[in-house]
């Protein structure tokens, strides 16, 4: 049974862990405020909340419920836009919404409403960034977001004094959302001593389908995913976390995008780390999109895979009786082919953290800056000895069959000079070692040319005084 509180109400559930939370909300609970729109992650209009007791305090992020499994949020506290309503009026989220003309047809507001919800319940700072911010996954097709911006930073204003009062109490107290979210954290704590804890890893000897948080999983096979025998990988014990060892940097195989901007490391060894994950998908998306579901998805521009590709990123795989190790490098053997046994699955991945020589960079272009796929990706990491290059490793997405460690251009980098003649050299090697093909996002042409371009960005961007062109 699937246990976990939808709302106010307490549910348990025998329906198959694969079956969607948009799916229960709407035709089990009769929750139709949770719309379905793309069935795809992009619009926001099944936005929900979802509430974990962690750490020792209660933590809410959004969610898009069309690619949610009710097998992941066991436990769990989930709000839908009924579940913000207060008794007797709108709440502050609805009443900013109607004030600013926020809303014509009205099938996108609900979405908007719950990501408000989400950021009057966050303990993040109560600023009109962040509020804006927290709508970034939902999508409005005929107001015009103007109005939809000015509704958002009335709701900033409502939190400006919170103080020291935690969100929840403040968000409570002050009615902007039910009474009822002050007890939730009991319950949640009185379930999780109810349930049964889970197998620390998947039972050796099962074949079953292996599910991380499902954005991408759910989007290639919507229509069967709700039958298979799937073992959820995403709250198992020891495969979540994120851990500073040494010079090395541990997380599990189900940390989110999200866990990853919050970790203090990365903000510490990887300064432009929010400003790159801003550029892939949405808020809703990286809560719940796992690192190691980008690797094992193996698409040729999946971001974080050419990110870490340039890290040397290495892989303790697992199949419930073993381990082994693989760099990230060797997982790709062709085309949507891995180095890995159908029972094994991701437990580890590690990476060396950078030093103080060490510069690293990620570009990528893309027909709409945010929200969409990558036409070219890249990364490079680069150790510098004055102006001699001690070691390079540079990544490249969207140019071949598998996401591609560029081997050769590396390999020219290291040990000489850097100026602008080996620059040159370095693109004339990396021509030699792609192969783009013309499709959808640009023609064979266009990504070498864009390729060529990203890798003098990383130049101009982390040696200016190059003056590059």
């Amino acid at each position: 049974m699937i246990q976990f509180i939808l709302n106010e109400k307490e549910i348990s559930t025998g329906l198959p862990s694969g079956t969607l939370l948009l799916d229960f909300i709407r035709y089990h609970e009769h929750l139709t405020g949770t719309k379905i729109g793309c069935r795809e992650g992009d619009c926001g209009a099944c936005a929900v909340l979802i509430g974990e007791y962690k750490g020792g305090s209660l933590q809410y992020r959004s969610a898009t419920s069309c690619l949610t499994a009710i097998g992941n949020i066991q436990g769990k506290h989930v709000v839908t836009v009924e579940g913000t309503n207060l008794a007797s009026a709108l709440n502050p989220m609805q009443q900013a919404m109607c004030d600013e003309s926020a809303t014509q047809c009205g099938f996108c507001t609900p979405g908007f409403v719950v990501s408000l919800a989400g950021f009057c319940l966050s303990d993040k700072q109560p600023s009109y960034e962040n509020a804006i911010a927290s709508i970034d996954g939902n999508i409005c097709r005929c107001t015009g977001y103007k109005s939809i911006e000015r509704a958002a930073a009335q709701v900033a204003g409502l939190m400006t004094d919170r103080g020291e009062m935690t969100a929840i109490d403040f968000a409570t107290g002050q009615n902007i959302l039910p009474q009822y979210f002050s007890g939730i954290q009991q319950k949640l704590k009185a379930l999780a001593e109810s349930t049964i804890e889970k197998e620390k890893y998947p039972a050796p000897g099962n074949s079953p389908k292996f599910l991380g948080g499902g954005t991408d999983l759910y989007v290639q096979q919507h229509d069967t995913m709700h039958h298979e025998q799937i073992d959820h990988l995403f709250d198992q014990p020891g495969l979540n976390g994120i851990e500073k060892i040494g010079d090395r940097l541990y997380f599990g195989a189900s940390a989110t995008v999200t866990d990853l901007m919050e970790s203090e490391p990365m903000q510490q060894y990887f300064p432009r780390f929010a400003g790159i994950t801003k550029l892939v998908s949405s808020t809703p998306i990286r809560n719940i999109a796992t690192v190691a579901g980008n690797f094992i998805n193996a698409s040729p521009i999946g971001d974080f895979t050419i990110f870490f590709l340039a890290l040397d990123a290495q892989l303790v795989l697992s199949d419930g009786k073993s381990q082994r190790e693989l760099p990230l490098r060797k997982l790709y053997k062709g085309y949507k082919t891995l180095d890995k046994k159908p029972e094994e699955f991701i437990e580890k991945i590690w990476f060396q953290l950078p030093n103080d020589s060490t510069h690293f960079n990620f570009e990528k272009v893309s027909k709409r800056t945010h929200l969409d796929i990558a036409s070219v990706n890249t990364a490079i990491s680069i150790c510098m000895n004055g102006d001699s290059i001690t070691s390079a490793e540079l990544s490249a997405g969207g140019v071949g069959p598998i996401p591609a460690f560029l081997y050769k251009t590396s390999e020219c980098l290291k040990g000489k000079t850097l100026d602008k003649a080996l620059i040159g050299q370095a693109l004339a090697m990396t021509q030699s070692e792609i192969s783009p093909i013309s499709d959808a996002r640009g023609n064979e042409a266009y990504k070498r040319l864009l390729l060529q371009q990203l890798i003098k960005a990383h130049f101009v961007k982390l040696f200016p005084d190059l003056e590059l062109a």
